[in-house]
């Protein structure tokens, strides 16, 4: 139904020039006569009327909530009964600076807050900048050691593969070698993706895992013993890549979600 005209014309005309009507009800026709719909008009008296109808989308989303919540937190604050009895203690820091007068008297200005909200810092001690020719050289080493690492797993790699080959068919060599490959190459894919990326890049990869799953699936009837605990291996940490990429990317989202 339309909105009750709560500001008639006459009052309109007897407020002083520069004043301003603000009506939340202009969609509804207003509570103002001379509320015009999502416009802001000026009485021949110099009265400015704004009849806006998307006031909510106006607002300032992010500090309204704010402060709301602070408000909310203060009420709680002056109300810890829950009972709406106002219990106004004088030594909480909170409510003696928010407080102007007391039982007479001003109060204002509060005096300094017992406990500082931060907590002073230790002075840091300065670290010496290493030269271009130290970084060079802590660059180089942890090259050689990262080279000496990658090479030694790659001869352990390359033992244990033909090891497998000297008692395994040939037909699950093919296979077992394209798999080894694969997680080599996932792996340093993975290792080297920036620690900010992980959350999309686990996000992503769940269609990854979803086709490892249905290639394991069709692996697990095999008559080979060794095929199926490969293949239900495939299945288990496919899965439990699957669900915690879902588990994540639903705790990310969440934090752009209102509670």
């Amino acid at each position: 139904r339309d909105a009750p005209k709560l500001w008639l014309a006459d009052m309109v005309a007897a407020m002083k020039p520069g004043s301003v009507v603000v009506d939340l009800a202009a969609e509804r026709g207003g509570n103002c006569d001379l509320t015009v719909a999502d416009q802001k008009i000026v009485s021949p008296n110099g009265v400015t009327v704004i009849g806006y109808t998307d006031f909510p989308s106006r607002m300032a989303a992010q500090s309204s909530a704010l402060y709301s919540t602070n408000i909310r937190h203060m009420m709680a604050d002056l109300t810890p009964g829950k009972d709406g009895t106002v219990v106004h203690n004088m030594e909480d820091d909170v409510i003696r600076g928010a407080t102007v007068a007391f039982d007479g008297a001003i109060t204002f200005p509060p005096p300094p807050p017992k406990i500082a909200a931060i907590a002073a810092q230790k002075p840091k001690e300065k670290v010496k900048e290493p030269t271009p020719e130290e970084r060079r050289a802590a660059e180089a080493a942890a090259f050689k050691a990262q080279t000496k690492s990658q090479l030694v797993l790659l001869a352990v790699g390359t033992a244990l593969l033909l090891i497998v080959g000297a008692y395994a068919p040939s037909a699950f060599m093919s296979h077992f070698i394209v798999f080894v490959l694969a997680c080599f190459v996932g792996f340093q894919v993975i290792w080297n993706v920036s620690h900010s990326l992980h959350t999309p890049l686990m996000a992503v990869t769940n269609a990854v895992s979803g086709i490892v799953i249905l290639g394991a699936l069709l692996q697990i009837g095999s008559g080979s013993w060794l095929v199926v605990v490969l293949a239900a291996l495939s299945v288990l940490i496919s899965t439990i890549n699957i669900v915690g990429g879902f588990l994540v990317t639903r705790r990310m989202l969440a934090m752009f979600q209102k509670s």
